[in-house]
């Protein structure tokens, strides 16, 4: 049975890449949704769908990505929605692995078994710090995976970050 992997991945760091390949070690293909994909250009998502995907095919081994197929989820602020929408856009899956107890709980109510995945470094691998700091113009080039280290590059994030968290 298939694997099913939610994030926003604003951006894809380190500790998404260990969470991927722990799934991918019990799984044979693993379902990776894009979460959020519907959200306004904001200094909490200031990366498109589109771009996180990028970085996240530019980051995983080939070996990986055979194994895995990516789809987009939009945020509805309603449960039952959001999971009806993962329902008609991912194809079967059993396991559903997360970090967030509520969401475990959702998924496990419905069926699915969850499995827990730790949060590897979450003091320095966390979205919002790694954010802080590509606006700041600090290095994260020991965060986030070269895949993603240059995808941020090619778009001008730290520009991007500097004026989406402007006052």
């Amino acid at each position: 049975m298939n694997g099913l992997l939610v994030g926003r991945f604003q951006p894809f760091h380190l500790g998404h890449a260990e969470a991927v390949g722990l799934a991918l070690g019990r799984r044979g293909s693993l379902w990776l949704c894009i979460g959020s994909s519907n959200a306004p250009q904001d200094a909490r998502n200031p990366f498109s769908a589109a771009e996180r995907r990028e970085m996240i095919e530019s980051s995983l081994p080939r070996a990986s990505m055979e194994r895995i197929a990516i789809y987009e989820i939009p945020d509805y602020d309603d449960h039952a929605r959001w999971m009806a929408e993962i329902d008609a856009t991912v194809p079967k899956y059993g396991t559903v692995y997360t970090s967030d107890g509520p969401t475990a709980a959702m998924f496990r109510a419905r069926g699915a078994e969850a499995v827990a995945l730790p949060l590897v470094s979450r003091a320095t691998l966390e979205g919002s710090r790694i954010r802080a700091m590509i606006a700041a113009g600090e290095d994260v080039s020991g965060l986030v995976p070269a895949g993603t280290a240059a995808v941020l590059a090619r778009i001008g994030a730290r520009a991007r970050l500097a004026r989406l968290n402007r006052p």
